[in-house]
């Protein structure tokens, strides 16, 4: 009888672009495997269910803080998990993982497996919600994270040490394992495009991601380039940027906005620098990591997360956060000088090949499993 591997994540669509290729070769190599997410997106779900992957949908609300929806989830957790019985839980991002690790206990789960991409809003915001969220968070997750057979994945050393520090897991049980990867296959590089250059910011349309450090950045080089966003704004997200605000930005002629694009390989293809000014409590951007494999040059902000996968002067040019005036120089040097973005741009694909492949983070992954799991 295989052994079951349920995945709980908190939305369908980023279970898609982040674990559904670890799923599939769980599947690949002997696992029986599950997937339970919220109920919304029907288009990731039919996607989740095409790949012949059972699908349990959850009443999960990814930005919600009611306390009655709160208990919901972990309610419709511990049953999901009595009844399915899985041998292991693969939980994704702080909810899942304080819910289904609460869960997990009561119900009895051999070995659980948590993973944070990111330690986020509640981690790194310091606005008056955060910090009271974050003080309900942490003993919850120090509970939720317990117990000899649990695993905590982080994407990032900085993160790893902050939560041990936290007292959140300790050390022994913190993984490091570096962001979801990327298939070398698919983000390959192509000969960057004729015409002016091209400056892409791609990603979730919050705030603490720097949309609003890029457009600005864009209001001082205007002319020299085209600054181009595509990426997808999360109305209930803290810090989402508001429709009429990204409106108000292309009517300025400050940047073309491109919309929610599943093409990326594409995408990147189109654009000459990938630039993510983030704040954010990230893991290891994705974004970073298929621009590097698409031999694009980053610039990005030396924070957590963002300093794994861009080396300052090897593929990319790291800023310190929030300097508006490092941002624009950066972007500056890299729209005028085309040898240095294919310096970079080739330097990062073999910085992605060598340390960010799916094959890598599968393999570790599946050998995490493994290791839990009785002989």
């Amino acid at each position: 009888m295989p052994a079951r591997v349920l995945y709980v994540v908190n939305i369908p669509r980023f279970f898609v672009s982040h674990r559904l290729p670890l799923a599939l070769a769980a599947r690949a190599a002997g696992y029986e495997v599950q997937v339970a997410t919220a109920a919304a997106d029907r288009a990731s779900i039919a996607r989740i269910e095409a790949a012949g992957l059972p699908f349990h949908p959850l009443p999960l609300s990814q930005h919600g803080t009611r306390p009655h929806t709160e208990l919901a989830t972990l309610a419709a957790l511990l049953g999901l998990y009595r009844r399915l019985r899985p041998q292991v839980v693969h939980q994704v991002s702080i909810k899942p993982v304080l819910y289904g690790g609460l869960a997990a206990r009561l119900a009895g789960v051999p070995a659980v497996v948590s993973a944070m991409s990111g330690l986020g809003y509640v981690f790194v915001d310091d606005s008056r919600r955060a910090r009271l969220l974050r003080g309900l968070a942490q003993p919850l997750l120090r509970l939720a994270l317990a117990g000899p057979q649990t695993r905590l994945i982080l994407q990032n050393p900085d993160d790893l040490e902050r939560c041990v520090s936290l007292g959140l897991i300790d050390r022994e049980r913190a993984v490091l394992i570096r962001g979801s990867g990327v298939d070398l296959a698919q983000f390959a590089p192509q000969p960057a495009p004729p015409g002016l250059p091209v400056v892409l910011f791609a990603g979730r349309l919050m705030w603490q991601k720097g949309p609003g450090a890029f457009v600005a950045a864009a209001r001082q080089l205007q002319g020299r380039a085209r600054f181009v966003i595509a990426g997808y704004t999360e109305p209930t997200s803290p810090g989402a940027v508001p429709a009429d605000t990204l409106a108000q930005w292309q009517q300025q002629g400050l940047v073309e906005l491109w919309g929610q694009r599943d093409d990326m390989p594409q995408v990147f293809a189109a654009a000459h620098i990938v630039c993510l000014p983030s704040t954010y409590g990230e893991g290891v951007p994705r974004v970073l990591i298929e621009a590097a494999a698409s031999a694009r040059p980053i610039v990005t902000t030396d924070t957590p997360g963002c300093r794994e996968i861009v080396r300052h002067e090897y593929n990319g040019l790291l800023v310190p956060p929030g300097d508006a005036a490092a941002l624009t120089a950066a972007l500056a040097r890299l729209i005028d000088d085309a040898a240095l973005r294919q310096r970079l741009g080739a330097q990062g694909r073999t910085l992605a090949a060598a340390e960010f492949s799916l094959d890598q983070v599968v393999q570790s992954t599946l050998a995490l499993y493994a290791a839990l799991l009785p002989q």
